[in-house]
């Protein structure tokens, strides 16, 4: 026998001719477990809906319409209109918003960097695609941040590349690391709580 869970719905498999007094004295010993991956089904953000024709996203701070057109095969920017391909949308997307954010990361960064006095520490910004990081930064001075974050207000993409930045001074999150993030940004709280709070729906 065995109890499956999927969201919304639990499935018990077993034989027949097992009584199904028994089957219901499975499922309570195993209420709790159940009901707790029902929770953890239900606490998870709903799933993206793909990109469609005239959707308004975010992009540094713009607001860029999709158009998407059968019979394109690249994505190309025109002003503040994004045509993308339609089929494979949303993997045009990723692809074009990579590559797009790649320049303004670097320069973020680096900025970043020389307002710390730690612009001799970084060796190249890199855009990354990690499930479960924002932004990254390694012992050789290479610094990631999440493409996912050019669609966050402005601030809180700032507050990303100031928090990677100081770890070039202190590869660590001790008092003196949080000094240089304040003195640079010192209402930086703010913009990690939206983080936290929001981050899943970029």
């Amino acid at each position: 026998m065995a109890v499956q869970v999927t969201p919304g719905a639990v499935t018990l498999f077993a034989p027949t001719r097992v009584p199904l007094s028994q089957l219901r004295d499975i499922l309570d010993a195993r209420r709790d477990w159940v009901a707790g991956h029902l929770a953890g089904y239900a606490a998870r953000p709903p799933a993206r809906p793909a990109p469609f024709d005239g959707q308004r996203i975010p992009f540094l701070g713009e607001n860029l319409t999709l158009r998407l057109d059968p019979a394109r095969t690249r994505t190309h920017r025109q002003g503040d209109t994004l045509h993308l391909p339609a089929q494979n949308a949303e993997a045009a997307l990723t692809t074009w918003t990579r590559r797009a954010c790649a320049d303004p990361y670097r320069e973020l960064v680096q900025d970043y960097g020389q307002k710390l006095g730690a612009a001799d520490h970084l060796s190249a910004v890199h855009v990354s695609d990690t499930r479960t990081r924002w932004g990254s930064c390694a012992a050789d001075g290479v610094i990631r941040l999440h493409w996912k974050l050019s669609r966050a207000p402005t601030e809180v993409l700032h507050y990303v590349a100031l928090h990677e930045a100081a770890h070039l001074l202190e590869l660590n999150h001790s008092p003196r690391y949080w000094a240089h993030v304040t003195r640079l940004m010192p209402g930086w709280q703010t913009h990690r709580t939206w983080l936290k709070d929001h981050g899943h729906t970029l």
